[in-house]
């Protein structure tokens, strides 16, 4: 009850204060008119874009004190960090799976998707200027993993002459993030460092293996950019990027090892402006990630497992802008994606080449009507060729109503693992197969008396394996009554055709199975999103976010349209038929979420301090009733809040302190007990930190 009292004080505290100062402010602060890159790769306005985009500045990021950039995306409108590999998260936008959204660092992807999905807790925030997020296909200037959208991590670019700030947080868990930044600028030359160091104690929940906990880990980050201008219209860009990590690795009692990951980036950038309507420029770019993994046995110190990933990208691109007028812009660029993976339990290293052609036109043919028309071309080596088309259209209604809609074509390629896994339990003895090694190994496992039964004929695996797609409808509406208060919402739907399932395919012998991957489910998710923001004064700012979701599986449907799912309410009793309104939908999908933001600024005391909370109604892991799909019968694990609170003062000019408490109650769902795996494994728990900050 202290902390619920300690909560509405704040909020009283900073009513009163605010109605203080209310009686002073003549003139509310105009709101600036953001920037974003990421949306059309080229400048544009934020207020004026015919997509679904967002932006979270610098600002917001350092009030809220967080150090890793899971924390700041797990607190934006329709975003929600999921669990989906052993100590990595990723993110799930509109509902789809974190491995359809790309994630970019200064418009160049990054890697090391072991295990499907991108592991975005490895990404240090505190060199980052802003975070560009755009919902919905991309592919038609992104191409691959761009099926669900975009997230571009913006760093800090140096501002004139010598800057350097020092930051240190320390919080539960004996956590600690160290940061260094340091930067350089002249009339012709710039340079800028970030260094990095986090780690932590980890945590477990009793009952609970460590494969749904954090374990102990420290990593590194190591960031550096230069800028020259050649001349007055030739510059150059060239960054690299270095990141290590170390953890322990124990998911069960009886093994314990270590993952090492190491990770390095470099990117050169030359821009020439031919004249005042054209301009190009020639990017390359590569960048290797490696992880080492292995296990001994805690009984005798013998090894039990051990495995290599060891994968590398090339990327070539050739771009042009061209301005024919103040109210068009033209793009066209033309690239390769090189790359190469050499992993344990491959049955070869396998080597991807697609060369792609993109071109976008961003116009204005009317004066309140602004009109997006793009497409590119993938050509693979190892998958069909892909054409993605996407168009977008805003039309202003008046200077305070804007209705906007936007349709694009998006994939995203069968990846390394699901072509070429070669892999075999050791414990338990199950295998699992890549698409592309189908047609060699299962002979070669009957050869050797291993397969007792084949379920599906090697001839099904002949051909390619498709990409999986989807086509996304986003329709929106802008109202800005009065320049302090704005709304947004947006209603959207991504239907993907071909999506990459398991299956089994074979028996074996031991008792187990074979498995591997085919194209099978046609899914979609639908609903709404819902954005406002409200800042009555200069010192009060309120946020408001909402999403409304649907996410089911098409043939899911059909089969409880046609009465042929049946449910048990336990073990022993009567089996008894579902209908369709009985079926909830995919899996790790809430249908409500909600993100509430209270941001306050005492200027005389130099204080600020903000409270966030984030719903998420409740949602199924994995069916519980053994009728292979997620019912309202099944368990599920309930809806939840979290309340956040952060306050900062700055002391001078070089000095900033701050306190805060993520997840204020405490809210944390272990295991029951041994045998219960509904629960949530990535909420650990109150945390309680505090920082200081130097400016050089």
């Amino acid at each position: 009850m202290h902390l619920k009292s300690l909560v509405i004080s704040f909020f009283i505290f900073s009513s009163l204060s605010n109605a203080q100062v209310r009686l002073k402010d003549t003139v509310v602060e105009q709101k600036l008119d953001e920037v974003i890159l990421t949306a059309t790769r080229t400048y544009r306005q934020l207020s004026s874009l015919p997509l679904p985009a967002q932006i979270v500045k610098q600002e917001e990021i350092m009030a809220m004190n967080s150090m890793r950039l899971t924390d700041i995306l797990n607190e934006q409108p329709g975003l929600v960090t999921v669990s989906e590999f052993v100590g990595g998260a990723g993110i799930q936008m509109q509902g789809l799976d974190a491995q359809y959204t790309l994630i970019l660092i200064d418009g160049v992807p990054l890697i090391g998707r072991s295990a499907g999905t991108l592991d975005i807790s490895r990404i240090s925030v505190g060199n980052i200027k802003q975070i560009e997020i755009v919902k919905g296909a991309s592919s038609s200037l992104y191409g691959n993993k761009a099926l669900g959208g975009v997230i571009n991590i913006i760093t800090n670019k140096p501002k004139t002459d010598f800057h350097g700030k020092l930051f240190y947080r320390y919080g539960t868990f004996n956590t600690h993030d160290t940061s260094l930044n340091a930067s350089f600028k002249n009339d012709n030359f710039s340079w800028s460092l970030f260094l990095n160091r986090n780690s932590s104690d980890g945590y477990q929940f009793p009952n609970a293996a460590n494969l749904n906990t954090v374990d102990p880990y420290s990593n590194y980050t190591l960031n550096s950019k230069l800028g020259f201008d050649l001349t007055s219209k030739t510059t150059i860009f060239v960054s690299g990027r270095y990141y290590i990590q170390d953890q322990i690795y124990a998911p069960t009692l009886e093994e314990k090892g270590e993952i090492n990951i190491s990770e390095w980036n470099a990117h050169l950038k030359v821009e020439h402006h031919f004249n005042t309507k054209l301009s190009g420029d020639l990017e390359l770019y590569a960048t290797r990630y490696k992880a080492d993994e292995y296990l001994n046995s805690i009984e005798n110190d013998s090894l039990f497992s051990k495995s290599d990933y060891n994968e590398l990208l090339l990327r070539p691109e050739l771009k042009g802008i061209y301005k024919p007028s103040d109210k068009s812009t033209v793009i066209a660029g033309v690239g390769l994606t090189h790359e190469s993976l050499d992993r344990t339990d491959f049955s070869t290293k396998p080597i991807f080449n697609s060369p792609y052609i993109f071109a976008q036109y961003d116009g204005k043919p009317k004066k309140n009507l602004n009109l997006i028309l793009g497409v590119r071309f993938d050509s693979h080596n190892e998958y069909a060729s892909q054409w993605s088309p996407k168009a977008a259209i805003r039309f202003k209604l008046n200077d305070h109503l804007a209705l906007k809609g936007s349709v694009g074509y998006g994939f995203k390629a069968p990846d390394f693992r699901q072509l070429y896994f070669d892999y075999t339990n050791g414990f338990v003895g199950y295998t699992i197969l890549g698409y592309n090694t189908v047609v060699t190994r299962i002979p070669e496992l009957e050869a050797q008396g291993q397969i007792s039964n084949i379920v599906v004929p090697i001839s099904e695996y002949e051909d390619r394996l498709n990409p999986e797609n989807s086509v996304a409808y986003n329709f929106g509406i802008t109202f800005d009554p009065i320049s302090t208060l704005q709304f947004e919402l947006n209603l959207f739907k991504n239907n993907i055709h071909d999506l990459i399932d398991t299956r089994l395919i074979a028996n074996k012998t031991n008792g187990q199975n074979v498995y591997s991957y085919y194209n099978v489910k046609d899914v979609y998710t639908e609903g709404l999103e819902f954005n406002s923001s409200w800042k009555p004064s200069n010192t009060l700012k309120f946020s408001l976010g909402y999403q409304l979701l649907f996410a089911k599986d098409k043939a899911a449907e059909d089969a409880f349209a046609k009465g042929e799912v049946f449910a048990r309410l336990s073990p022993n009793s009567p089996a008894f038929q579902l209908d369709e309104d009985d079926y909830f939908g995919l899996y790790n999908r809430s249908r409500h979420m909600i993100n509430l933001k209270v941001f306050y600024n005492y200027e005389p005391w130099k204080l600020k301090s903000n409270i966030r909370v984030n719903y998420r109604s409740k949602y199924g892991l994995f069916d519980t009733n053994s009728n292979d799909y997620l019912d309202r019968y099944d368990e599920f694990i309930e809806g939840y809040m979290i309340w956040n609170w952060a306050v900062n003062k700055r002391i001078n000019k070089h000095y900033d302190m701050g306190i805060g408490i993520d997840n204020i109650f405490d809210f944390k769902d272990p295991p029951s007990s041994s045998n219960d795996f509904l629960f949530i494994g990535n909420i650990p728990g109150r945390i309680i930190y505090a920082k200081f900050n130097i400016q050089l």
